[in-house]
């Protein structure tokens, strides 16, 4: 494992250059990978310390990337970012050994204080905030959608409602 050596796992190009070029700023030597596939054969030849991986990526998935880095450094500090987040995806993130998971946009100061999360802070208050009924029918929906492979009409079925009620619902709240 190098300690200075970054993997970038994201599909979104803009945003990969953008990361990349803070990261480089501080020192790191970055390599950015656009799927699971890529990321394979890069880890033929480089063994980073550190992954920033999307968790919705085309292909396979950015849980599919955390368990395969982790896999091939149990020390390497691996940080999710998504604009899907769930309570499931961020346990099981978590479980395949990512060091944190983070809510898409997150900035390199952020991406830096994940990676040095060692341990979980049972300082959290548990008092926060119950889930609303409109937030709960947003997680069910996009789980729906990610399940269906975000195809708008199989994920109504799934749900029961009618497609026209869904990309309503869709169109008010997008996805990013």
């Amino acid at each position: 494992m190098s300690e200075d050596v970054l993997l970038i796992v994201e599909d979104d190009l803009a945003l990969a250059r953008a990361l990349s070029r803070s990261f480089e700023r501080r020192g790191y030597e970055v390599h950015h990978c656009a799927d699971y596939e890529a990321m394979e054969t890069l880890l033929q030849r480089v063994s980073p310390g550190y992954a920033v991986v999307d968790l919705k990526l085309v292909g396979r998935s950015g849980l599919d990337c955390v368990k395969t880095l982790s896999e091939h450094d149990p020390d390497m500090r691996i940080v999710v970012l998504t604009g899907f987040a769930s309570i499931a995806t961020a346990v099981e993130a978590v479980k395949l050994g990512a060091r944190h998971y983070l809510p898409k946009p997150a900035n390199t100061d952020d991406i830096e204080k994940a990676f040095e999360r060692v341990e979980g802070d049972a300082s959290v208050p548990l008092d926060g905030r119950p889930t609303s009924l409109k937030n709960l029918e947003w997680e069910r929906i996009h789980q729906t959608l990610v399940d269906s492979e975000f195809n708008i009409s199989e994920t109504a079925r799934r749900l029961g409602m009618h497609r026209r009620t869904l990309a309503r619902k869709l169109e008010k709240r997008r996805l990013t």
